[in-house]
């Protein structure tokens, strides 16, 4: 049973990148109708509080031709000052699917902070598909990744 879910999630995940072809040359995914990055989550706060925040409008900044959101300034003048350090990796791209040579975007609730970087997920089955060989998959994924940046 647990083969027919994943393998159904590999085609919804496929079917979706053919989709977001559009949002690939991106080098930050955001929806179609938003240029939020991380659906306007405070990306700083998984770093600084484990958990997901939700950001606040008043706490803003563009970067890499996206809008991103913070719950304090705070958590604004930490981005500011080393956004790299703070981004989602891939752009915020779901990593098992940029590990799978897919694009498919990344969901603020389905995060994992691995070796000081923020990792995003498609939904809860797939990071926990991701999370058995983070390892593995981050390798893939990086490799992945840098091929796609070059179209950047």
């Amino acid at each position: 049973m647990k083969k027919i879910i994943l393998m159904l999630q590999m085609v919804a995940l496929m079917t979706f990148s053919v989709f977001q072809t559009a949002n690939a040359a991106d080098a930050v995914y955001t929806s179609y109708f938003s240029s939020k990055a991380v659906s306007g989550y405070d990306v700083v706060s998984y770093f600084t509080e484990s958990k997901q925040v939700k950001g606040s409008s008043k706490y803003t900044f563009e970067y890499q031709g996206a809008d991103w959101y913070f719950s304090s300034a705070e958590n604004l003048a930490l981005f500011k000052t080393n956004p790299v350090k703070y981004a989602p990796q891939y752009g915020g791209h779901c990593a098992w699917a940029m590990a799978n040579k897919q694009i498919a975007p990344g969901n603020a609730p389905f995060w994992t902070v691995y070796n000081d970087k923020l990792y995003l997920n498609y939904d809860k089955s797939v990071m926990d598909t991701w999370v058995t060989d983070k390892d593995a998959f981050i390798k893939q994924a990086d490799l992945h990744w840098a091929n796609l940046e070059k179209e950047f």
